[in-house]
């Protein structure tokens, strides 16, 4: 009975709390979460240091960082492989709608449409690709961390930095998902 339980997509009001509860822990510890850190503490050891100046800081003092990275991969696999019954959660009908009439009509049992995240190799979306990459990397970079490090530690923190980079990224997503993906699968 529990295990048919754990393998469905939990609800909010349990998951929301275990976020919570890891917050909380990594607070009293006085650590921040965030994902993005890790590239430039992966950056740092392995030498990026010699040519940049952003690279020179003591790596070790980040490396409880490093092992939630690896909790995360295994974590992501043991869920995937074992603890789920490969139905994803329930995605909205007009979703739905809309994914179809842009030409993206998958089976949608997955998290995300296979079409639009399997390379195809064409040269329109190497591009893509890469210059969303890029983007994506300089704003990591330039908004002073990622979207779970923000949204997550630095809201539960109370930091004004914080709920200005989360007002970005919703504002991002919007003009994203209505403007600029309706042009690129046009």
């Amino acid at each position: 009975m529990l295990l048919e339980y754990i393998k469905q997509p939990w609800p909010w009001y349990i998951s929301g709390p275990l976020i919570a509860l890891v917050m909380y822990l990594l607070l009293k510890q006085g650590k921040d979460f965030g994902m993005s850190n890790n590239l430039r503490t992966m950056c740092t050891v392995l030498g990026a240091g010699k040519t940049s100046a952003f690279f020179r800081f003591d790596w070790k003092t980040q490396s409880w960082n490093l092992l939630v990275v690896l909790g995360t991969a295994i974590g992501g696999f043991i869920a995937h492989h074992f603890l789920s019954d490969g139905t994803a959660s329930q995605i909205n009908s007009k979703s739905v709608a809309d994914l179809k009439e842009l030409g993206i009509i998958d089976h949608l049992q997955g998290y995300l449409p296979e079409s639009i995240f399997i390379f195809d190799g064409s040269l329109f979306q190497f591009l893509l690709l890469s210059i969303g990459g890029l983007l994506i990397g300089f704003g990591t970079r330039y908004a002073g961390g990622c979207s779970s490090g923000h949204a997550i530690s630095g809201l539960s923190n109370f930091q004004l930095p914080s709920l200005i980079a989360v007002i970005g990224f919703f504002l991002g997503g919007i003009i994203m998902v209505h403007f600029l993906f309706p042009l690129i699968f046009a």
